[in-house]
């Protein structure tokens, strides 16, 4: 960088969103695309909720953990996508700074969260099938809340320790960003100062954001997998392997796309590739997660068919 540049920077006060694409005969599609996949993502999570909530056999550690799922769902896809709607609409990109940096604080807060649960729904798995005769008083409904709560002040901790660190950053121009949301990695890219405390501190809370969830939920269903298989009954074994199915198919779905993005040392040009994985973690994760928890779920399916008919039916 040049060192006359550097003394005579000015503060960047606004953001450039270069959003998905660049032309603009597109951006009606895109739009179209966009708010449906967010109507559906919202609708079905919450309709999720709502069968948790006025389904009795539902009232379950299981169910109470999924239930907190969908709300951070819903929390992550607005987070990002509704402003990005209003962009389209409106034809303005520029996003101020703080704006930006408040985007980023809520969605690492509200990803952060999701890397816990999704460990303390694999620890609930642990319990129902290696110690049921303990389960009940090892996943109370005070252990339930604490795990959350403990979730939610992990989640705090590594958003904050972020977005105080992007705070000591200068920018000085270009602010043209990469993306359709704030991010770090893009943001780093902007940056007139050096980023190396940024990415090291990316990198190593990364790790224990997701490397130490993702070795607990592996270590939790090395012990189920080899309960399970002692279980004599076929029917059993299925239905053992169902339920923990749902919830591996949504932990790779959540841990792939976040290791691509965040696990990485050194600048990088932001790149298409980006966009996609944003993609997949602010809209396509959170819209499927509904679907992969519902299919094939009788109770599921029979309290969302109450919820969505507003009668209830007998069984």
């Amino acid at each position: 960088m040049d060192p006359e540049a550097a003394t005579n920077r000015t503060a960047v006060t606004e953001f450039i969103l270069l959003g998905l694409l660049e032309t603009e005969k597109l951006q009606s599609v895109v739009f179209v695309l966009f708010l449906f996949a967010y109507l559906l993502t919202v609708g079905g999570n919450l309709s999720i909720l709502a069968a948790i909530l006025v389904e009795p056999k539902l009232h379950t550690p299981m169910y109470f953990f999924l239930g907190n799922l969908s709300v951070l769902d819903v929390g992550c896809i607005t987070v990002t996508i509704p402003s990005m709607l209003s962009r389209l609409l409106s034809h303005k990109r520029a996003v101020p700074y703080g704006a930006c940096l408040t985007q980023l604080f809520f969605f690492h807060q509200l990803a952060g969260v999701d890397c816990f649960l999704l460990t303390a729904m694999a620890y609930d798995r642990f319990l129902a099938i290696c110690r049921p005769l303990t389960y009940s008083t090892l996943m109370s409904h005070s252990v339930q809340w604490i795990l959350v709560a403990v979730s939610w002040a992990c989640a705090l901790t590594n958003a904050l320790i972020h977005t105080i660190a992007l705070t000591t950053l200068n920018f000085c121009g270009p602010n043209e960003v990469n993306h359709f949301y704030c991010d770090l990695p893009q943001l780093f890219q902007l940056s007139c100062s050096s980023t190396q405390i940024n990415e090291l501190l990316l990198f190593g809370l990364g790790f224990l954001m997701t490397g130490l969830p993702v070795v607990l939920i592996i270590t939790s269903y090395i012990h189920v997998a080899a309960a399970v298989l002692q279980i004599r009954s076929v029917e059993g074994r299925k239905k053992a392997f169902f339920t923990c199915g749902s919830h591996l198919t949504v932990v790779c779905l959540f841990y792939g796309t976040g290791i691509f993005n965040y696990m990485r040392l050194g600048t990088e040009e932001a790149s298409d590739k980006d966009k996609g994985v944003g993609i997949f973690n602010t809209v396509i994760n959170p819209m499927l997660n509904p679907l992969i928890y519902s299919l094939r779920n009788p109770d599921v399916q029979g309290a969302l068919w109450r919820v969505l008919v507003g009668r209830r039916l007998l069984t």
